[in-house]
């Protein structure tokens, strides 16, 4: 059954007075899979409680205080699933460092090693027993205005995240793989770094 959801658009920054709690569910939407090439479109938060928030990016990037203080906080939990995209085009675009982050997709290779599908979809699928749909996924995330199909997609891309870290986390546990995990976590940044300088197709582990 899907949880009922509240979505609110902003317009290149959250408000001032907005209280949002300490894990948050992130995302984005982009014009595109390079982060050199395609601008930062849209960002989708929500806390774990039935509100989301939409943030509508202008082509010409504004300062975005509110958003740049709340990624930026070493005690605020940041939930991505594929975090390695979606820190590197928000670090580029906004010139910060995101701090305490946690991936929904590395968290689900090292605890679930009897499956190689570890999407967004598969996870809902198989913690949630929720069908999501990717209809919207390849849609222009540019235009100026979105229409009631993307927002809600969007809205969904973070608004089980934080159902399916609690689930995912107990595997960990169990395995004995949560400290390889934090590890991975805690690498992110570094990989972001490897990626916007120019060695994203290379291991560097390699021989």
């Amino acid at each position: 059954m899907e949880k009922e959801k509240k979505i609110f658009m902003h317009e290149n920054d959250l408000p001032n007075n907005l209280k949002l709690g300490d894990i948050l569910a992130i995302d984005t939407e982009t014009m595109g899979l390079n982060p050199h090439r395609d601008r930062l479109c849209l960002i989708q938060l929500n806390d774990g409680g039935e509100n989301t928030h939409l943030v509508k990016i202008s082509k010409n990037l504004n300062p975005a205080p509110n958003i740049c203080k709340l990624l930026s906080d070493h005690k605020k939990q940041k939930l991505f699933h594929f975090a390695r995209f979606d820190v590197a085009i928000l670090s580029k675009s906004f010139g910060i460092t995101i701090n305490n982050i946690y991936c929904t997709k590395i968290a689900s290779k090292l605890a679930r090693t009897y499956t190689d599908k570890h999407s967004l979809k598969s996870l809902c699928e198989e913690l949630l027993s929720l069908q999501l749909s990717k209809e919207e996924q390849s849609s222009d995330w540019g235009s100026s205005t979105l229409t009631e199909k993307q927002e809600k997609y969007a809205a969904n891309d973070v608004l089980y995240l934080h159902t399916i870290k609690e689930k995912l986390d107990l595997i960990l546990e169990r395995e004995d793989r949560m400290e390889l995990a934090k590890s991975c976590f805690d690498f992110i940044n570094t990989q972001v770094c490897l990626d916007l300088n120019g060695w994203n197709n290379q291991n560097i582990f390699d021989h």
